[in-house]
């Protein structure tokens, strides 16, 4: 069964309060986004393969570890996942990214794909499926498996807040992927948003709302 991981750092929990908030504007609330996409990567990348080597210091030679060159790829779902891209490409800058358009039909509440881009070589990378927010798991499932139908099998999901119903959607549909979160929220109300959530993502990003 796939693991679900709560990374409960306090700068992690501090700066998802302010995103939460409604008087949190535009600007603001990209840049939280972005920081804490960069605070979740590091545990995402937490058992990233390492090489030893040497290097110079001012002082002497020194053994040291640098990673062993796993290939990597990050693919936002769009639209709200392109928000966290930047953050783990800034700690991660070899990663390929792909993008996976799907939008979300208002009266099924299903989603609908549009768009699909991802590299040529994802079947021998580690993927990283960005989203900030996993409300019923329907994006995420298909997402992950238009990945998969592209032969990658090493596979994370990583969104700032869940709702209970969209984490069990993932594990029952695909218990081989681990999915990391800054928070586990309480329900989804009637019209699929998570409470107490922080509203839509993606229109809270772009301010197309």
């Amino acid at each position: 069964m796939s693991k679900v991981i709560v990374i409960d750092h306090p700068l992690v929990q501090h700066k998802l309060s302010i995103l939460r908030d409604r008087e949190t504007g535009t600007k603001e609330f990209r840049e939280l986004v972005e920081e804490l996409a960069i605070l979740l990567a590091y545990e995402v990348t937490r058992d990233l393969p390492l090489k030893e080597t040497t290097v110079e210091t001012p002082v002497a030679t020194a053994r040291v570890k640098t990673l062993a060159g796993k290939k990597l790829g990050v693919v936002p779902i769009l639209r709200a996942g392109l928000g966290m891209v930047d953050g783990i490409t800034r700690l991660l800058p070899a990663a390929k990214v792909g993008h996976i358009g799907l939008y979300r039909d208002p009266a099924t509440l299903r989603p609908v794909d549009y768009y699909c881009k991802l590299p040529s070589d994802i079947s021998e990378r580690d993927i990283i499926i960005v989203d900030p927010m996993l409300a019923t798991g329907g994006s995420a499932v298909a997402a992950i498996n238009a990945i998969k139908r592209h032969g990658c099998r090493n596979i994370k999901l990583v969104c700032l807040i869940a709702a209970p119903e969209g984490i069990e959607a993932v594990r029952k549909e695909h218990d081989d992927v681990d999915i990391y979160l800054a928070c586990v929220d309480e329900y989804l109300n009637d019209h699929g948003y998570i409470v107490p959530g922080l509203g839509d993502a993606g229109d809270r990003l772009f301010g197309t709302k």
